[in-house]
């Protein structure tokens, strides 16, 4: 079973399982591995293995958990859903008992297994797999046995004799079985402190199930006559020389049943019995879908009758007085080592890779070095002269206490006369009146209102802005909330300006929905995270321009709207949030 062509074929799956690999490896070539990833259009950090903070992948049996986690109330993030692995193998099996098995000297049919599984991940290090093997395993002693040991097996005939007139056979024999297991897994290989991933995983199980099985013996040749083995072996003495003459001379019918010593129960006239089995293996990682695997079980069948291999006695055992042999009983074992493809199979924006090729740890890590979830305090930015715009972006550093500045840090001139309006002692100068003096006033006379500043001009230090946010996402990123930062100094320099916030996209409900999202993140932020009395702001969705902006500015004098605003279709999906 397990010949030339099956090695190719297992060749060939591999080779064209590992070209989405190498693609990916090409693509990604100038990535270390295990560094960060970034979002160029959020910049938001994505680990190695999934986005935590994105629910898509927990299920709902687990997200009130989640929903604690993403709120600060509980410290470990849900278990996210993850792939079944399914996959084939094929292998060679070798019985272990009386007669040796004919793995290295195969007659014409050859022997082999061929596996199904179906395996499920319930955690990083447990997982559990649903089992089936076929399998064909044969065996062909190369030393004579006593037909006395034989128990009275029907084929003997014309049989080389001893010195001792006592006919000898040669034991041979053809084992099919159906085995179907549980297997219980574990595996630690993927929980690493040194890098983000593994790409071979080690795993051990405990299988529980059962063997049906049935042996059968070859006895009689195209003739129908039992064989002659002195004719067959002749001189050869060395154990190859025996077993290729045997096999030469034998065709390959197995025509009579085994003494199984016990009613078949299974059809096909085989013994069905609880057998379980321990195994080891390793799984070499080719692409996030597919994996080669090498694998050993040991089956060990409970009622130990050893008639797997055809008879359950140990052949050449020493003889009591009366040429009566000494039975001495052989429990079989069956072996088998097998290779193979697994796949995983699932939707990959809702399902992870198999957890146990996900390292536990990688959230931990990279959340210690790109943090995201942490609470971190509110950042201090340095304002030296206190006017509300830090000092990496005050152009005039150095202002006055309780002069009202621009967006740049400069104090405001109102009339644009060159004298700053905490100075200016004509705070509108006509342009046809400038230039000015030191105290800002004009060569013309003064006209009707010219010293009083109009109401709401204190707020045009408050500087317009806008915000894009990627395709599907409402979320806060770490480059808007620096953006968002300013803006908030600039309010709380100027207690008394209020900032319309206003979102674009009005093409369907899903935009408009999305947009609405997008200004109530950010007045939320607003709010929540730096201090900001919410009535300060009014809210704006839905209207024209692009659907990925939110745009601020400071409201015009007597400008008004809501700070609350119901959300339009509050129960359609928009992405992440």
């Amino acid at each position: 079973m397990v010949n030339k062509k099956h090695l190719l074929l297992v060749g060939l799956c591999t080779t064209l399982a590992a070209q989405p690999v190498l693609a990916q490896e090409s693509q990604s070539s100038s990535t270390p591995a295990g560094s960060a990833q970034w979002s160029s259009r959020d910049m938001t950090y994505r680990g190695q293995n999934y986005d935590v903070l994105d629910t898509a992948y927990i299920p709902k049996r687990s997200m009130a958990q989640h929903k604690k986690f993403l709120n600060h109330q509980y410290a470990f993030p849900a278990r996210p859903r993850n792939m079944w692995e399914v996959g084939f193998a094929i292998g060679q099996p070798i019985v272990i008992g009386s007669v040796p098995s004919l793995m290295f000297y195969q007659p014409k049919g050859g022997d082999g297994s061929f596996s199904l599984n179906a395996r499920k991940a319930w955690g990083y290090m447990f997982s559990t797999r649903l089992n089936y093997t076929y399998t064909v395993a044969k065996g062909l002693d190369y030393r004579p046995t006593p037909v006395t040991q034989g128990d009275g097996k029907p084929w003997i005939a014309n049989y080389p004799v001893t010195g001792a007139n006592t006919p000898l056979i040669y034991n041979n024999y053809r084992m099919e079985a159906h085995q179907l297991n549980v297997d219980f897994m574990l595996n630690t290989n993927n929980i690493k402190f040194n890098k983000a991933r593994t790409s071979v995983s080690f795993f051990g199980y405990l299988g529980i199930g059962a063997i049906a099985y049935g042996t059968r013996i070859n006895t009689l040749d195209a003739n129908y006559a039992a064989y002659d083995f002195n004719t067959i072996v002749g001189t050869k003495t060395s154990e190859g020389d025996v077993r290729k003459a045997l096999i030469k001379a034998m065709d390959n019918t197995y025509d009579q049943p085994a003494d199984q010593r016990r009613k078949s129960n299974f059809p096909g006239d085989k013994v069905i019995e609880f057998a379980p089995s321990l195994g080891a293996g390793a799984q070499f990682r080719l692409s996030k879908r597919v994996n080669l695997q090498l694998e050993e079980r040991m089956t060990y069948p409970t009622n130990g009758d050893g008639y797997m291999s055809g008879i359950n006695y140990l052949p050449q055992q020493p003889v009591t007085s009366g040429n009566s042999p000494v039975p001495t009983r052989a429990a079989n074992l069956l072996s088998n080592t097998s290779i193979g493809l697994n796949f995983n199979l699932g939707n990959k924006k809702k399902r992870v890779e198999p957890l146990y090729w996900l390292n536990p740890l990688d959230f931990s890590y990279n959340e210690l070095n790109y943090p995201r979830h942490m609470l971190l305090p509110d950042p201090v930015l340095p304002d030296a002269d206190g006017d509300g715009v830090t000092d990496q972006f005050d152009k005039c550093p150095g202002t006055p206490a309780g002069v009202a500045v621009d967006a740049h840090g400069c104090p405001l001139d109102t009339d644009g006369d060159g004298v700053p309006y905490f100075r200016d002692k004509q705070l509108i100068t006509p342009t046809e009146c400038q230039p000015v003096d030191a105290d800002g006033v004009g060569k013309c006379p003064c006209p009707e209102g010219c010293g009083v500043a109009p109401k709401g001009s204190q707020c045009g230090n408050i500087g317009a802005g806008s915000i894009i946010f990627p395709t599907t996402s409402a979320h806060i990123s770490s480059a808007m909330q620096s953006q968002l930062a300013v803006l908030s100094s600039q309010m709380q320099a100027n207690p008394d300006c209020h900032v319309v916030i206003t979102g674009a996209g009005n093409g369907n409900k899903l935009q408009q929905q999305r947009s609405w999202d997008r200004v109530n993140a950010v007045i939320q932020y607003m709010s929540e995270k730096n201090g900001i009395n919410r009535n300060r702001f009014i809210f704006q969705y839905g209207q024209s321009g692009d659907a990925n902006v939110v745009m601020y500015r400071s409201a015009n004098t007597g400008e008004e709207g809501p700070t609350n605003v119901p959300p339009p279709f509050p129960n359609l999906k928009t992405g992440d949030k």
